[in-house]
């Protein structure tokens, strides 16, 4: 029995909306990341760009469980001796939510050039618009992220 390879010409993609409000950081990035990929397709190939686009909106009120926002530090190198910058997860959504979205999400992506081509189908915005009518997204169910108010 030979192994089912998927063709180029046969992948469809999808438009999913994610709300972000109120969710858990982590265990909405790893759905988002798991949409980004196409591991909820039945005819996945690790080795293929197999997945759907994804928006997610109202990135400026997620939130970071047991404090971990004001403990959890963000790094960035510019290449230079001495160039770490180092902030909190909790200035870091001041400044850029969706930039503290964007990092968790790509974070979980393969670190080559599938992951940077997955990673551009990301799209992010603190607010509740997005200019993505157009493609019609669906909204993307994720149980167990959203905590309770």
């Amino acid at each position: 029995m030979k192994t089912y390879t998927p063709k180029a010409s046969e992948i469809q993609r999808d438009w999913f909306v994610v709300d972000a409000d109120g969710m858990t950081l982590g265990r909405m990035a790893t759905e988002v990341a798991r949409v980004l990929r196409g591991k909820h397709k039945p005819t996945f190939a690790p080795h293929m760009d197999m997945g759907d686009h994804v928006i997610v909106v109202n990135a400026d009120k997620i939130v970071l469980t047991s404090g971990k926002a004001d403990r959890k530090m963000v790094h960035r190198h510019s290449g230079y001796p001495g160039g770490l910058h180092s902030e909190t997860y909790a200035h870091l959504m001041g400044r850029r939510p969706a930039e503290a979205v964007r990092r968790s999400i790509v974070g979980m992506l393969p670190k080559n050039r599938l992951g940077r081509q997955q990673a551009r189908k990301l799209k992010i915005y603190a607010g509740e618009s997005h200019p993505h009518a157009a493609q019609k997204p669906q909204p993307l169910e994720i149980t167990g992220a959203r905590r309770e108010s």
